[in-house]
């Protein structure tokens, strides 16, 4: 393959990724909580673009509460624990809430909604929902993680007598579980920085440690949305 046809390739991957909604917003997320992260809460620039950037990405979340209320009413895989499925479909109903009102929100700040003090406690509700569901996530994942574990172990002991890391099976179950371990990590930090954005302890999470959480986290959920590589041909 010639320099010109990779590069094609490369830029063609990064257009596939930018055409996702999903990834451009949490671009976004992430610009907005850098400048949250340099103004830690002080007037300026900074604290402009966190505040701009904040309103922008509420219009890439319009209706997007429809996801999550389609995961709430579908099955679940067969075998899942009876406590993992009810944190799941709490999970989807407090993100879909949360999403739902977050649409008031923007009504409100846009100035078509004109009951700021309601649109202000509504926006208070939704992030605590967004809360409740970031802490659903971080139990599923560590039920996920543990079952993951368990059948692991059970394969390891099958393939004792040979290379666990050259089965096909073994390398699929890591790798799931490596991404459940990163899903596990950004919902953590996701609890910290609603925390923040309440200010439940504005003395401990402040803006800067809020900013610096979302970053982050921002970060993970832009990796999580990278296409998968392309598998090399054998010729």
């Amino acid at each position: 393959m010639s320099t010109l046809d990779a590069t094609r390739a490369e830029l063609a991957l990064v257009v596939l990724y930018l055409n996702k909604a999903e990834a451009r917003d949490k671009i976004c997320r992430a610009i907005q909580y850098g400048s949250k992260f340099l103004s830690n809460g002080q007037p300026g620039t900074a604290q402009n673009v966190d505040k701009s950037t904040s309103l922008a990405r509420k219009v890439f979340r319009l209706f997007k509460f429809v996801n999550d209320l389609h995961g709430l009413i579908s099955p679940v895989p067969q075998g899942t624990p009876l406590p993992l499925v009810l944190l799941g479909k709490s999970k989807n109903a407090l993100l879909s809430t949360f999403l739902f009102l977050d649409q008031i929100v923007w009504l409100g700040r846009s100035g078509i909604y004109k009951n700021k003090e309601r649109a202000e406690l509504l926006g208070r509700i939704s992030l605590f929902c967004w809360m409740g569901s970031s802490v659903c996530t971080t139990l599923v994942e560590v039920g996920e993680l543990g079952r993951l574990s368990a059948s692991m172990k059970k394969l390891e002991k099958e393939l004792k007598n040979s290379d666990k890391h050259k089965n096909e099976q073994y390398r699929a179950k890591l790798k799931k579980s490596n991404e459940r371990s990163l899903a596990l990590v950004k919902a953590a930090m996701d609890i910290v920085v609603a925390f923040g954005l309440l200010q439940l302890a504005p003395k401990k999470v402040t803006p800067r440690v809020t900013g610096g959480f979302g970053f982050v986290s921002s970060l993970i959920s832009c990796y999580q949305l990278l296409p998968a590589p392309a598998k090399s041909k054998v010729t």
